[in-house]
């Protein structure tokens, strides 16, 4: 063996100074391929599934093994122990051949004992008297013999105390008991109970075996499941990367199949609703491009007529001026109304807070008193509190009551109120003039729709929309109930338990 060794230690030592350079490629090839390996991570569960399913086995395997060889041990030494038990019992009996008590007739009791003992295959018994082997059972195996061994036989043949054991032999392992055959004090002779281990232990190796290639059939089955269901569980994870690599600027309508209602289901359910807010924020940034593009074009084009026919008349050039500063004033106005409504698909839109609404209700009226000399009223406050943004309400209600001033003449009534009724509270801004046809009742709300003809102050069809926005912000909505020739009534309607939440107490 020494010689083998030293072949191949000098042919790894010939190889390895033969060529150095692919040994150092080879090893960074195979370092550079490991972590390749495992960035899959269906490999990687793979790969942990069946590292702990073949610790399990083995496990299992082990503790099976050390479990029979504890039960073995354990039968071994009972039928040891009938065996002294059985020699102990010949001992307190007569011999039949005298009819009298053996007393100090070892070899009568010897004798006695082996001729109405049976032996099954791997035990075996012998007898020393006056420090030499005398009578045995018949040999386990023919070429080996325990009375024999000089190495037993001196460690046998005067014993004075009961001696149990296990020693190696070239018959294999032997479990044995020796105890003193004594009548008193005086020790006539020892007796001997030996069993070999392996032949017992070979009737196990058909368990283990068998128990090796129930747990290999097992680990193969088991990793083939595992790379199914580790596919399966991985699948929508696979649909979302797919789903996110084919997403873009221009195309976010895709969507991933939700199945089921685990988490790979809420995950799904996650991206879904991700999607859904970069659709809408996508869309309303579109929006604000196209309608700026499309309202903006007007002012500019306007602006850019009468600075390329400017002459040079005072009179003209501040005519001219009045004229551009006007319309980019309106452009600005315009601007800082579609960026509102870009805001609002944003979270931080609003700040909410409790406000009470019957103090609101009477603030309202106050400020909306000042837009036009009209017959300003309140038709009712109602008592409680919402949970909403005081100054985007504000808002909202004063672009109502603009709009009202706008289609209205002085003689007109022009009504604000509010009410809380159970979950909801509302308010509402009513005016007595020309009223809306129900046909245009559902575009009002649109981006740059008018209500009627554009009135002097020079709106752009934005004011409604802001009001949508602002109600729907608020998880709310906006109504309109007219008819042509009786006025309008314009209702914003918001859910009135957030705020009760927010205070702790019920509706």
């Amino acid at each position: 063996m020494r010689g083998s060794a030293a072949d191949t230690h000098r042919r790894e030592g010939s190889w390895q100074t033969s060529d150095p350079t692919s040994t150092r490629r080879t090893g960074r090839f195979w370092r550079a391929l490991w972590p390749l390996a495992f960035t899959s991570l269906r490999t990687r569960m793979l790969v942990g599934f069946v590292a702990l399913l073949a610790i399990a086995t083995l496990a299992s395997v082990l503790i099976a093994r050390q479990v029979l060889e504890a039960r073995l041990s354990e039968r071994i030494a009972a039928e040891l122990q009938q065996e002294v038990a059985e020699l102990r019992k010949v001992t307190g009996s007569t011999d039949p051949a005298t009819g009298q008590p053996f007393g100090t007739h070892v070899r009568r009791l010897f004798t006695a004992y082996f001729a109405t003992n049976a032996w099954s295959d791997g035990e075996a018994a012998l007898s020393f008297v006056a420090g030499k082997p005398y009578l045995r059972s018949p040999s386990y195996d023919p070429s080996y013999r325990l009375d024999r061994d000089a190495a037993l036989v001196a460690r046998w043949k005067n014993v004075r105390q009961a001696e149990q054991g296990s020693v190696d032999t070239a018959a294999g392992q032997v479990d044995y008991l020796a105890v003193p055959v004594t009548a008193g004090d005086k020790v006539l002779g020892t007796f001997v109970a030996a069993q070999f281990r392996d032949l017992e232990q070979g009737a196990f190796q058909d368990a283990y075996l068998a128990t090796g290639a129930v747990g290999l059939a097992i680990l193969l089955i088991g990793s083939l499941l595992a790379w199914r269901m580790a596919g399966t569980v991985l699948r929508p994870v696979e649909s979302l990367t797919s789903t996110a690599r084919h997403i873009t600027e221009s195309d976010l309508t895709q969507r991933i199949e939700v199945r089921g209602r685990d988490e790979i289901a809420k995950l799904a359910e996650t991206f879904n609703a991700m999607l859904d807010r970069l659709e809408r924020a996508f869309g309303s940034q579109r929006q604000f491009l196209d309608d700026a593009g499309h309202e903006l074009r007007t002012p500019i084009t306007i602006i850019r007529g009468h600075l390329e026919l400017l002459e040079d008349d005072p009179e003209e050039r501040e005519e001219t001026l009045a004229l551009v500063l006007d319309e980019l004033d309106r452009m600005g106005r315009m601007v800082n109304e579609l960026i509102l409504l870009a805001k609002a698909e944003r979270p931080d839109f609003l700040q909410l807070a409790p406000v009470d609404v019957a103090p609101l209700t009477d603030e309202l009226l106050t400020k909306a008193s000042a837009l036009a000399p009209r017959k300003w009223v309140v038709d009712g406050a109602g008592a409680g509190a919402v949970l909403a943004d005081r100054q985007r309400l504000t808002e909202a209600i004063m672009q109502l009551a603009q709009n009202a001033g706008a289609h209205t003449q002085e003689s007109d009534e022009i009504g604000i109120g509010s009410a809380v009724d159970g979950d909801a509270v509302r308010f509402w801004v009513r005016d007595t003039g020309s009223g809306i046809a129900r046909a245009d009742q559902a575009s009002i709300f649109e981006r740059f729709e008018r209500r009627g003809a554009r009135n002097p102050e020079g709106g752009f069809g934005l004011g409604l929309s802001i009001v949508r926005a602002i109600a729907e912000a608020h998880g709310g909505s906006v109504q309109v109930d007219s008819d042509l020739g009786r006025g309008a009534t314009f209702t914003i309607v918001l859910p009135v338990q957030r705020a009760n939440e927010h205070r702790g107490t019920k509706p």
